[in-house]
């Protein structure tokens, strides 16, 4: 056996070589700028180009910009000396950012949000000794992060409506056709493939009024200063206590919000993100169960996802359909299940006013949730919008488990016809037992209703078998349920995203 300095000396030698081989091998002249560091696939491969935007550093910045704007115009308007001259100038110049010159000044002074008030302020001159006036950082971080998670909202609503009204053409396609269902994944009884599919979309609209209910609670921080007494501002407007409400209420409106906090420190309270990646986590638990189903189902050649023409299912098995998307789908929504850790961490331990343990959390926690959500949503748009239904397969599967199934029926109609119930019941679970182990022990077909037919004893109903055994009599109201609740709850909610649901960027999947 080698010693460990051998097997040390032996590592650090093979760790060194393969630095040395590797960059050898690479011509960095030739490879692409984006291809020489890390991107995150959540841009880079999955998310859409709407959703990427609101994340992106130009919609960071120039909402920063536009804060600011707002900040001066409502000051302006309340008294303050700042000119017409200066807001025009900084509106002309929303989207006027130097990164670069950004990036050195934040390398200079260690503070992004100067940095930008500088780079800013190089570009309209004038209005440079009134940015950010009583201002805090948090006054553009804050506010920022929180019209960039409304309109991220404003961007997945439209997409689960989508998704729900693809599932809901399906449901309705397919509202009579019989299949099994299951408990414990085993068979139970008979349902219908469009009853199954309105369990998913009945999901899917809780999600919807989730989504609604969280992105309409989002309160606007507002102008609060420092650590939220708004001491700054009653500075400005020499203790002037209804100006500065009047300053608070004109940029909320300004923003976009209804309402804004009144009670905060120097951050919202970061229970809200909470309630965002909570929420947007039970979605993922939503989607993640229906792309199982779907897994499942194609495992039972019941179902499958769209299937492209040239599509290669396996690498080594060629015959192969592997569900691809069902299966990115429960991959991306694990992770977006995963990441409401972040946030609940974070508010439970935000010192008093506020601590920065928070922020490079939130940079990466609150983007990644909403691009994971956004592939998730339009993966299975894509996969609802191509479900393909095989009722041959689905029939077959319901022949080998609906004579077992339907022995209440066949018990009922022989007492219908004169037999005692007893007797008939110890006939037909010895029957079942025959059947069962040419099943299990054998690898037989399921022979329950041959040997019914061969008994004498149930002569009596031989001429009813075929109708009693219709797999149609088996899946009771399912139909009609799926008429109603499309008519009654899934209509509603179509009603509302109609206008906006399809004018969204179509992804290559």
């Amino acid at each position: 056996m080698d010693s460990p300095r051998v097997r040390q000396t032996y590592t650090s030698r093979l760790s060194s070589n393969s630095r040395v081989d590797v960059n050898a091998s690479m011509d960095m002249n030739n490879v692409p700028p984006e291809h020489l560091k890390y991107r995150s696939p959540l841009v880079s491969r999955y998310a859409s180009p709407e959703m990427a935007y609101n994340f992106s550093e130009m919609k960071k910045f120039s909402t920063w910009r536009r804060l600011w704007t707002w900040l001066a115009t409502a000051e302006h308007n309340l008294g303050l000396d700042i000119t017409e001259e200066q807001i025009s100038q900084m509106e002309q110049n929303i989207n006027n950012i130097d990164f670069e010159r950004a990036t050195q000044e934040e390398k200079r002074v260690r503070h992004d949000v100067m940095a930008h008030v500088y780079t800013f302020g190089a570009c309209c001159p004038s209005a440079a000794p009134i940015i950010h006036l009583g201002a805090t950082s948090a006054y553009v971080g804050d506010n920022t992060d929180l019209i960039v998670m409304r309109d991220g909202f404003d961007i997945l609503l439209p997409k689960l409506a989508r998704c729900i009204q693809r599932l809901s053409v399906f449901a309705k396609e397919y509202k009579g056709q019989p299949c099994l269902s299951y408990t414990h994944l085993q068979p139970a009884q008979l349902t219908t493939v469009g009853k199954r599919a309105c369990i998913w979309v009945q999901d899917l609209l809780m999600d919807v009024r989730n989504l609604e209910t969280v992105r309409n609670n989002i309160r606007f921080r507002g102008v609060k200063g420092t650590t939220g007494t708004q001491a700054s501002f009653l500075s400005l407007f020499d203790g002037n206590d209804e100006k500065v409400e009047i300053l608070d209420k004109l940029v909320t409106e300004a923003a976009g919000f209804v309402k804004h906090f009144m009670i905060c420190g120097q951050t919202y309270s970061r229970k809200v993100d909470v309630d965002c990646l909570s929420t947007l986590a039970s979605m993922g638990s939503t989607v993640h169960k229906i792309c199982t189903d779907i897994r499942l189902l194609a495992s039972f050649k019941e179902v499958e996802e769209p299937f492209d023409k040239e599509q290669t299912g396996s690498s080594g098995v060629p015959y192969k359909r592997n569900p691809m998307r069902s299966e990115r789908c429960c991959a991306l929504a694990r992770h977006l299940m995963c990441l409401v850790q972040d946030p609940l961490m974070t508010a439970s331990v935000q010192w008093m006013e506020r601590t920065l343990d928070d922020s490079a959390n939130r940079r990466v926690c609150l983007a990644e949730a909403f691009l994971t959500a956004d592939i998730v949503l339009s993966t299975l748009h894509n996969i609802s919008d191509g479900l393909v239904v095989y009722p041959n397969v689905i029939e077959r599967r319901i022949r080998q488990e609906l004579p077992f199934m339907a022995t209440d029926v066949i018990l009922k109609a022989m007492v219908k016809a004169g037999a005692n119930k007893q007797e008939c019941q110890e006939k037909i679970h010895a029957i079942s037992q025959e059947s069962g182990i040419e099943i299990k022990q054998y690898g037989g077909e399921n022979d329950f209703l041959e040997r019914i037919r061969k008994s004498s004893y149930f002569q009596p109903i031989y001429h009813d078998l075929d109708d009693l055994l219709d797999p149609k009599n088996f899946i009771g109201r399912a139909p009609n349920q799926v008429s109603r609740f499309l008519e009654e709850e899934v209509k509603p909610i179509i009603v509302t995203y109609a206008n906006i649901m399809d004018d969204i960027a179509q992804l290559d999947l």
